[in-house]
């Protein structure tokens, strides 16, 4: 690779191969065959939608091990644990990283997680086959992550009508203008503005404020990633922002769940805490 290759090039080149892999060892056909017999989805969109509307926090709290820029965030990582203490404080969805070589995240970690609470979650992956969209839908996913910085048109139109196809929901997650431009072509009612350059890893929040006048009414806006402190969250409220995905806030701290509640004052009062 040269030497300009960015940190998201190098994730996708490891991802080709790791489908590839987990095709030869578990054909298609396998994984059709167990979404016979899931169960119904438990509304993600639908979750978040009704909570902004409400113009209270509708939080996507993320359960996550590791990143590639901050390394380790947590060493006593509890998938199921971190999902019921999340619940318990009034997150809408759930977040849960499977990418392993990057994240140091599992299949495992989701259905653990998803297992132990009522959430709707949504399978945090980078995602260039429609083969991960009917795994994500036969591991219990409820919603899957399409990156327009990682996908041309086609796939990207390819892989959202397969999640469609099989009863997912979709975030489709945006940085800049052109990426927003084509993310707005497909009629999904998610639009994640990540507030993190993927190539370059530099978080800045004013990309969610640049952005969010160009987000049509009939779209739920999610801003994801430097949501850190109180007035963070604040100044999205500010300006008509209610859909948050946060994740590092919460794993470094020794109770996500309080972190949670701490960072989000708004959902304190609807738990009656």
């Amino acid at each position: 690779m040269s030497c300009s290759t960015t940190i998201l090039d190098r994730i996708i080149a490891r991802k080709r191969q790791e489908v590839a892999d987990r095709q030869s060892k578990r054909p298609i056909e396998e994984l059709h065959a167990i979404l016979k017999d899931q169960d119904p989805t438990r509304g993600f969109s639908d979750r978040l939608i009704a909570q902004a509307a409400t113009q209270k926090s509708a939080v996507i709290a993320e359960i996550k091990r590791a990143s590639p820029s901050k390394g380790l965030l947590r060493a006593d990582f509890q998938p199921a644990v971190h999902a019921e203490q999340y619940e318990k404080a009034g997150a809408s969805c759930l977040s849960v990283l499977t990418d392993q070589d990057f994240f140091q995240g599992s299949d495992d970690d989701l259905q653990a997680a998803r297992r132990a609470c009522n959430l709707p979650v949504i399978r945090k992956d980078f995602m260039v086959d429609p083969y991960q969209i009917i795994e994500s839908r036969a591991l219990g996913a409820d919603c899957i992550l399409l990156i327009v910085a990682a996908l041309n048109d086609a796939d990207l139109k390819s892989l959202y009508e397969t999640a469609l196809s099989v009863g997912l929901d979709v975030l489709i997650e945006v940085h800049d203008e052109r990426e927003l431009r084509r993310a707005l072509e497909l009629d999904n009612r998610l639009i994640g503005i990540n507030n993190r350059n993927l190539h370059t890893f530099e978080t800045k929040l004013d990309v969610t404020l640049d952005l969010l006048d160009q987000i049509p009414d009939d779209r739920l806006l999610i801003t994801e990633s430097g949501i850190l402190q109180a007035k963070d969250v604040e100044l999205m409220h500010a300006h008509g922002v209610y859909g948050f995905l946060v994740g590092e806030a919460f794993m470094r701290q020794p109770e996500p769940g309080v972190a949670l509640t701490g960072l989000f004052q708004d959902l304190k009062s609807c738990r009656g805490l």
